[in-house]
């Protein structure tokens, strides 16, 4: 599924979990692309723009309890981080309905997440911004809501060295040995600087509603929480040439915390952040 307006172009797989795998502005792919589409689809490995439902990033144990349902995971079709070992990024990827162009869905209950309801991805894509909206519809009784994405960005043909950043956040959540939050947090400063060296994979829950911003190479990348995501993560491997920045309705680990928010029968859950791309000399988008 492709959408293009002006110098921006993105590709959707419905067939892989409604994953964005592709972003281009004047032809330049910005997204990281890992070991491929292939891969993703096949063993949840992240690349792109992926949906992380129904939870991002790391659950703290192979079994939680949400809202009085016991669930186990083991057995279930979730990919195991590699560095912990525990459950990561939700259920592995599934083909989506398509609706109308950027338009899909998906039945969203499953072992892992027994909780029935419909999940709806809408993508629209103007000159300069991706914009995606994401709808859970409870069914027949209240569904956590914990999901995010994880777009890895790449600046093409720029060093990591040269890379700028900006990330608008005031309160870190402090993890654990085994990577999940611990219930501390810590007040830090909103950054704006070079990526360098700098190595990262944290989280944050109080955002000053600013842009995270990547710049470099005469382009810049804005992603803007518009609605809906309380939560980022930003993740910069020290190395390889990518950094993302994570929107998330909740917390890691929230379905066993029950730090997550819901959705109701007749009061969905939507979500919403988008992605813009501008020449750095060009005026920059509200």
């Amino acid at each position: 599924m492709k959408l293009q307006a002006g110098p921006l172009e993105a590709t959707f797989a419905p067939e892989a979990g409604m994953i964005c795998h592709s972003l281009r502005h004047d032809g330049e792919e910005l997204l990281g692309q890992r070991d491929g589409l292939e891969a993703y689809a096949r063993t949840g490995k992240t690349m792109g723009i992926p949906l992380l439902h129904p939870w991002a990033n790391r659950i703290g144990a192979w079994s939680y309890r949400a809202l009085g349902v016991e669930v186990d995971l083991e057995g279930t079709p979730v990919r195991a981080d590699s560095g912990t070992g525990l459950p990561m990024h939700g259920t592995l990827p599934r083909p989506w309905r398509v609706l109308a162009p950027g338009v899909a869905e998906l039945d969203g209950a499953s072992t892992a997440f027994p909780f029935p309801h419909t999940v709806r991805l809408e993508a629209t894509l103007e000159p300069t911004a991706l914009r995606v909206t994401t709808t859970i519809e409870a069914h027949d009784g209240p569904v956590p809501v914990a999901f995010g994405f994880h777009p890895f960005f790449a600046l093409p043909g720029v060093p990591r060295a040269q890379w700028h950043v900006e990330l608008p956040v005031g309160r870190r959540l402090r993890l654990t040995d085994q990577q999940v939050p611990s219930g501390e947090t810590e007040d830090v400063e909103p950054y704006a600087g070079p990526l360098g060296d700098r190595a990262y994979d944290d989280g944050y829950d109080r955002l000053t509603g600013a842009p995270f911003v990547l710049e470099g190479g005469g382009r810049r990348i804005t992603v803007a929480f518009e609605a809906g995501f309380p939560v980022a993560q930003v993740f910069a491997p020290p190395t390889a040439d990518l950094v993302s920045f994570e929107p998330m309705t909740a917390p890691a680990d929230a379905l066993r915390t029950g730090t997550f928010a819901l959705a109701e029968p007749g009061r969905p859950y939507t979500a919403t952040f988008s992605v813009a791309v501008q020449r750095a000399d060009e005026p920059v988008s509200p």
